[in-house]
């Protein structure tokens, strides 16, 4: 998910420890993946699986020379700062041998005219290399949990269309595209059609 908002928050109360989350997997693939709060610590294998994502879901979508600019401008230092300030709030997804599989960030919605009760993830990210065995779905999970903590009654979230992955990912999770947010923003100087999904968290 690309997400083009610059608004910060102050930072919330610490998140609690969530649960461990087990998706629905094949009889041929029982991994159990665990939720938990991002920490400083993190932010090299964030950066990792952020550049190694969107190298691959946004290779049709954006040129070379942009995807480079997005990697180069979201290294170590712009995930630190994210989990320190908790600007958005930050979880990661581990595997049974405690190793960061992926990640994801959620706050308040930053849209204009929107209820202090919707939420918004702002980022959802899983390594290629743990595509489609649980964890982006066990991530959702804690990304929910976390919404519903903060009140909110609603998520939402914005994707490129051209996004597949994503958006039949965000379809099965229980989301819709609201087809009048459709628009166009400006990716590392590449114009991207994007739309806004949502969905109740109950």
């Amino acid at each position: 998910m690309l997400s083009l908002h610059a608004v910060r928050f102050q930072r919330r109360r610490p998140l609690r420890a969530l649960k461990a989350h087990r998706a629905p997997f094949s009889e041929n693939n029982m991994s159990e993946y665990q939720i938990r709060p991002a920490v400083p610590r993190d932010a090299l294998v964030i950066a990792d699986i952020y550049a190694q994502a969107i190298s691959i879901v946004y290779a049709e979508i954006l040129s070379e020379e942009a995807l480079k600019g997005l990697v180069a401008q979201r290294r170590q230092g712009f995930w630190r700062e994210a989990i320190e300030l908790g600007e958005p709030q930050m979880l990661v997804v581990v595997n049974e041998a405690d190793d960061v599989v992926g990640f994801g960030g959620f706050d308040r919605s930053r849209d204009d005219k929107t209820p202090a009760t919707m939420g918004e993830i702002w980022h959802i990210y899983v390594s290629p290399a743990h595509w489609d065995q649980g964890a982006g779905l066990a991530l959702w999970d804690g990304l929910r949990d976390g919404l519903d903590e903060e009140g909110c009654t609603h998520a939402s979230l914005w994707l490129a269309l051209r996004n597949e992955r994503a958006l039949r990912f965000h379809e099965i999770a229980g989301f819709k595209r609201e087809m009048k947010t459709a628009r166009t923003v400006d990716v590392a100087g590449t114009k991207v059609e994007s739309i806004r999904l949502s969905r109740a968290l109950h």
